[in-house]
């Protein structure tokens, strides 16, 4: 990587403080970034590190009003968080576009069809009649069944299974290790106790822009298609039952679980840890706190919820209130109690 500030300006829609021809090789934290490296100052919380950071280039906020002089070029822009965003999503991009051809030993069927500059890595196994598209990257160890379609500029990381007849689209990375179409969990109970399974027939469509991490599992439908939707991003270690539908733009973090057949909206946002029922539905851009359990569908658009059972997550913020509360209520009706018993006793005398 060599990059001028001029050259980073133009990517960003920035404007330069400094030296236009000032050259970065590489990324640093603000607190320990070097010479060379390239930096970026979001967070308020760093201010005085941008009087003490040796980076040669920093992205800011327009709005930063300097307190002292600085050694660094700066680069002006609306949001530096998405404009260092977008930098690095363009180095890695580049990056990958050097990432070409068929390494050996792999196998690829002979009825595969491969678009132009894919890039399958060792060990990756490609079955029958798998397409892929254009600029597509399949890094070494993933597994793609028979009769997968995957779109153009889509990257599956190392160790990704992807099973038979699942659809992934344009533009999506899939992390390591995420486990695509496994078998939904369907099983009807029997006279004897015993669980007689439910073939799973159905497949997984993943749309355009979604981005996957690693380790996350999402099961094919019982019957037509559990589907995620145009834009949608999944953290690390999610379960996504058989038959859910995410809609577009949604945002769901670690260690969420939800069961089969529930339908999200768009826009939605998903702390870590929350888990949600089966068969229900929930409304386009409702935010659900961190280790929420939702059992009933939620039809407040827009609304936040929180807490187990999930509710509006005001009148949950109140409830622990009042539970921690609960023992000094507990101690005060003891007493009251006794005061109570004594004056019935006095009373009687």
């Amino acid at each position: 990587m060599q990059f001028t500030a001029q050259q980073i300006a133009l990517i960003v829609s920035g404007t330069i403080q400094g030296n236009p021809d000032t050259i970065v090789t590489s990324f640093g934290k603000i607190e320990e970034a070097a010479v060379g490296q390239l930096t970026f100052l979001a967070n308020p919380k760093y201010n005085d590190y941008l009087y003490t950071t040796n980076a040669s280039l920093i992205i800011v906020n327009e709005s930063l009003q300097l307190q002292k002089n600085i050694t660094a070029t700066l680069v002006r822009v609306k949001d530096a968080y998405s404009a260092f965003a977008t930098l690095l999503a363009t180095y890695q991009n580049l990056k990958a576009q050097q990432k070409k051809g068929i390494e050996t030993p792999s196998h690829i069927a002979t009825n595969a069809t491969l678009g132009t500059d894919v890039f399958v890595g060792a060990f990756a196994y490609i079955g029958e009649k798998v397409s892929i598209g254009n600029n597509s990257k399949i890094f070494p160890g993933a597994y793609i069944a028979e009769n997968v379609r995957i779109g153009n500029n889509t990257t599956i990381h190392a160790g990704v299974k992807i099973y038979e007849d699942c659809v992934i689209g344009n533009d999506v990375i899939i992390h390591a290790g995420t486990v695509i179409g496994s078998d939904g969990f369907g099983f009807a109970p029997q006279p004897d106790g015993s669980y007689q399974k439910v073939p799973q027939i159905g497949n997984v469509i993943i749309e355009d822009q979604v981005e996957i991490g690693a380790n996350t599992t999402i099961d094919r439908a019982t019957m037509g298609s559990t589907i995620i939707k145009k834009g949608v991003k999944l953290d690390n270690l999610i379960q996504i039952a058989h038959n859910v539908e995410i809609g577009s733009q949604t945002v769901i973090a670690a260690q969420t679980g939800i069961s089969g057949s529930t339908k999200l909206g768009q826009k939605i946002m998903i702390g870590g840890q929350a888990g949600i029922a089966g068969h229900l539905t929930i409304a386009d851009g409702v935010k659900i706190a961190g280790g929420a359990g939702v059992t009933k569908n939620l039809d407040g658009e827009g609304k936040s919820y929180a807490g187990f059972p999930a509710e509006d997550a005001k009148q949950s913020l109140k409830a622990q209130v009042y539970t921690r509360q609960l023992p000094e209520l507990e101690k005060r009706v003891k007493e009251l109690e006794k005061l109570v018993t004594q004056l019935l006793q006095n009373g009687s005398k």
